[in-house]
């Protein structure tokens, strides 16, 4: 039996809303499940279990009617709550229950709960500010990658890489050269790098003119990388002209977004990984949100090859142990917070239940 490596009793993304349309279900693998999500009655988002209950096909090579979920093999007619509702000819009420999902569309995604039902609540789900507020503009993608999600996270949370991996775009020296410092604060773990007085990169230059702004003159840049439980990773990022207070210059001296990670593990060496870019100048320029997913979209696609490879060598070398600097610091400690809610889990499923006589029975009193 494989340890476990992901949280389960958490909210993750699955999909982006426009990924579930009319009257086709998706299928995606989330932590292991396999789930099928679809529209239901009044356009409400569904996921259960994606397996008929009749003789084991995916429900997602299905269809959506009136509500239901029908197979696609023999028709059998699956509710949101995982009963199995008609079928023709044939008397399938009886049928055990198949697992349904707690979700729930939000912010243009749909997030899932993977783990036990019970303790589901969605007020855990995070809020994020720049999708609810017109002073923002956001856009974004989808990429599957084949790597551990820990692998993206240390990615996110270490962007010593750009120097190399993206030379052409946003990478630049005055990376590697400038000091990185680390802060935990209970479950969130805070990377920043601060560079001041250099040429911003081309991907920078052209933000900086998509805001109005001189691309030739020396700016101050910032890197400050956000984790936050399961697999979440938000990075303030920007440049401002130089001497005008850096991150916290005044909004026509800068050009500033926040790059958006959501990696949700599918298996143990896989990934479903949201990325996108929320900006909060000219928000209502859709050209220019267009300009910036289509660089950014380019710049993530140079990670995949790193992460995918890093994997198979991992994977071929099981016992090296693996050399920890200090510009790793982001990575570890996020890494530790994971392993704290996996052993929580783990522990909760171990704790032995009470039997319905012990749960009746009446408290003792201790006497010492």
């Amino acid at each position: 039996m494989s340890q476990q490596t992901f949280p389960k009793n958490t909210w993750y993304v699955a999909a982006m809303s426009e990924e579930v349309a009319g009257s086709k279900p998706l299928g995606r693998k989330i932590c292991g499940e396999s789930i099928a999500f679809y529209r239901s009655h009044d356009n409400e988002i569904a996921a259960v279990l994606d397996f008929c209950p009749h003789r084991g096909a995916a429900l997602s090579l299905g269809y959506v009617e009136e509500g239901l979920l029908v197979c696609g093999y023999h028709g059998l007619k699956m509710g949101a709550d995982g009963k199995t509702k008609e079928m023709p000819l044939q008397r399938v009420k009886g049928f055990p229950c198949m697992k349904s999902y707690a979700v729930e569309e939000r912010y243009g995604f749909i997030w899932v709960w993977p783990g036990d039902q019970s303790q589901a609540d969605k007020a855990l789900i995070p809020h994020l500010e720049w999708a609810v507020n017109h002073e923002w503009a956001y856009g974004g993608g989808l990429y599957h990658i084949n790597c551990d999600y820990r692998l993206m996270v240390d990615n996110l949370m270490d962007l010593t890489h750009e120097t190399y991996v993206h030379a052409g775009s946003i990478g630049q020296k005055e990376i590697d050269e400038s000091p990185v410092s680390t802060t935990v604060d209970g479950d969130k773990v805070i990377t920043s790098r601060f560079m001041e007085n250099i040429m911003a990169p081309p991907f920078w230059q052209s933000a900086l003119r998509g805001n109005g702004l001189a691309d030739d003159v020396l700016v101050d840049r910032w890197q400050i990388c956000r984790f936050s439980p399961p697999s979440h990773v938000m990075i303030d990022v920007g440049v401002a002209h130089a001497g005008n207070g850096g991150f916290d210059a005044p909004a026509d001296k800068k050009a500033s977004s926040t790059v958006v990670d959501f990696i949700t593990p599918e298996t143990e060496t896989s990934i479903w990984y949201f990325w996108g870019m929320a900006r909060n100048f000219k928000p209502e320029d859709q050209a220019l949100t267009d300009t910036i997913r289509e660089g950014q979209g380019k710049i993530f696609a140079e990670d995949l090859d790193v992460l995918e490879r890093q994997q198979q060598n991992l994977l071929a070398f099981p016992d090296y142990d693996l050399l920890k600097l200090d510009i790793d610091a982001g990575g570890v400690q996020s890494r530790r917070v994971i392993d704290r809610l996996i052993s929580k889990e783990l522990a909760a499923k171990e704790q032995p239940k009470a039997s319905p006589s012990q749960a009746n029975a009446p408290l003792q009193t201790a006497s010492f």
